[in-house]
């Protein structure tokens, strides 16, 4: 699944680091249908991600953490902007309540 993104586009971005080291970019303003957020990794590259279930599952990357990733990321056509985390998660808890 590659995403096209649009020159002037601006995309956030949450960098999060799993247990064993990998990075993680999440995109909690893409939708991927089923509830799921669009993803990154280096390995895999595009594809969906239960937001929650991820932020549970890792830890809050630092910039040294993600440098190499937001730059594979820049290389191929993102204009981002990292946050530390996203209102996707109370969008979700209304959508439950």
């Amino acid at each position: 699944m590659k995403r096209l993104v649009k020159e002037q586009e601006v995309t956030s971005v949450v960098f999060r680091r799993w247990p064993n080291g990998d990075v993680l970019a999440l995109f909690p303003e893409i939708d991927e249908g089923r509830g799921l957020c669009s993803s990154y990794e280096h390995v895999g590259q595009h594809g969906g991600a239960d937001y929650l279930w991820c932020v549970r599952s890792t830890s809050l990357a630092t910039p040294s953490d993600y440098a190499p990733l937001k730059s594979e990321l820049e290389s191929i056509g993102y204009r981002l902007r990292v946050v530390r985390r996203s209102g996707r998660i109370q969008k979700l808890k209304g959508v439950m309540a």
